[in-house]
């Protein structure tokens, strides 16, 4: 009885060794349709009330469900076109959830520019994202040069580069989001913000953590250093801003916190402890920034996408039916979102950032995870054969 039951965890341990050994090595096929699939299912969850359930669990919770379902239809339907008419629908559905009551309820109107520069810069990126699949309308493209212009003017009319999120409460990373929506107007329309997105990078240059190099985590009330989760974020957009500047930020990023086993939440050399930005820290590593990076490796063209992105294929226990896709049994939408944005990021304006090299030799302590377990229990149960073979001999 208990061979057979050592031959059945035999079996299905040579099973996923060879699953997880086919998705660490093997070639992607249709990584669009993967995301297609994710997509179909997160519609179908916001639908459901996926997203006022997000709101309760996390501060905007409602907001990156369907801001994030959005941008990855952009990306969708910008790579490929016959998508796109698709993508245009999708995303409007979204903006017109983010403009409802429960999308601009966390954030105050008062701010400038309004609800804060957070909620004005993640939809104003949306919105040239709507631009950018070629099928918007005229009052669509009114509505992204009006945002765009009370963007430019809170900027430029502030005492510092990192604007209100909420009154009292500034993150540079919100302040990121909103001055590469201004480029990607540039890019779309017609320039005409570009001054103040370079003196938006020569003042961020004089503001940088001492202790990194990268740009703070918060300023306002208090200025806290660099933290994964924000940056990893600021990676994902400040290419768009200045990719000479990003590219710089972007290899301090890799040296101060990527590791082995993903992003950490504080410096390599410090520790601390996880929150609602981070998520709950494995080994220092925040699930959330790592997810994340893999959407800024991409648009920095650095094989560190491949990796992470293959590392959660192993461990995410992806599941992939007819037509949806999800991960950890879809128990949290929100992740998946976030998936779904970084497995299809691509960039939307910066277009000459030069190829990282990198290595494959990551996958080997990955196989030996596989194929040890394996190993052992076959080997075991050849001993015990040969070992009553001999008993039998005697």
């Amino acid at each position: 009885m208990l061979r057979k039951l050592v031959i059945g965890v035999a079996v299905i341990a040579t099973l996923v060794a060879g699953v997880g050994t086919a998705r660490l090595v093997l070639p992607w096929t249709d990584p669009t349709r993967s995301v297609v699939k994710q997509l179909t299912f997160l519609r179908a969850e916001i639908e459901s009330g996926a997203d006022r359930t997000a709101q309760k669990q996390f501060p905007e919770g409602y907001f990156f469900l369907n801001v994030l379902y959005g941008l990855s239809w952009v990306q969708v339907g910008v790579d490929d076109p016959a998508r796109s008419a698709d993508a245009t629908a999708e995303v409007r559905w979204a903006l017109d959830r983010l403009d409802s009551a429960d999308g601009t309820a966390p954030f105050d109107r008062s701010l400038k520019p309004e609800y804060g520069v957070f909620y004005a810069g993640w939809t104003n990126w949306l919105r040239g994202g709507l631009i950018a699949l070629g099928q918007s309308t005229a009052a669509e493209r009114d509505a992204f040069t009006s945002k765009s212009v009370a963007i430019a003017t809170a900027f430029r009319t502030a005492n510092t580069p990192y604007l209100a999120a909420y009154p009292g409460q500034a993150w540079p990373v919100d302040s990121v989001v909103a001055i590469a929506s201004l480029r990607q107007y540039d890019a779309l329309v017609a320039p005409r913000f570009g001054q103040i997105a370079r003196n938006w990078v020569t003042t961020v240059k004089t503001k940088l953590d001492p202790e990194t190099g990268l740009l703070p985590h918060q300023v306002v009330p208090q200025v806290s250093g660099a933290r994964g989760s924000s940056q990893a974020m600021i990676q994902r957009f400040l290419v768009e801003v200045d990719p000479a500047f990003a590219r710089a930020q972007y290899e301090i990023f890799k040296d101060k916190l990527v590791t082995g086993l993903g992003v950490r939440e504080y410096p390599k050399g410090r520790g601390g402890q996880g929150d609602v930005d981070s998520g709950p820290l494995v080994f220092g590593v925040s699930l959330s920034a790592t997810v994340v990076a893999m959407g800024a490796a991409r648009v920095h063209h650095d094989p560190l996408a491949d990796r992470l992105s293959r590392t959660g294929e192993l461990v995410g226990l992806p599941f992939t039916g007819l037509t949806t896709k999800r991960y950890l049994f879809g128990a949290v939408p929100i992740g998946d979102a976030f998936l779904a944005w970084s497995t299809s990021a691509r960039p939307l304006v910066a277009t000459d950032q030069p190829e990282l090299g990198g290595s494959g030799w990551w996958r080997l302590p990955w196989l030996v995870v596989l194929w040890l377990p394996v190993l052992i229990l076959w080997s075991v149960l050849r001993f015990r054969h040969r070992g009553r073979r001999r008993k039998r001999a005697h």
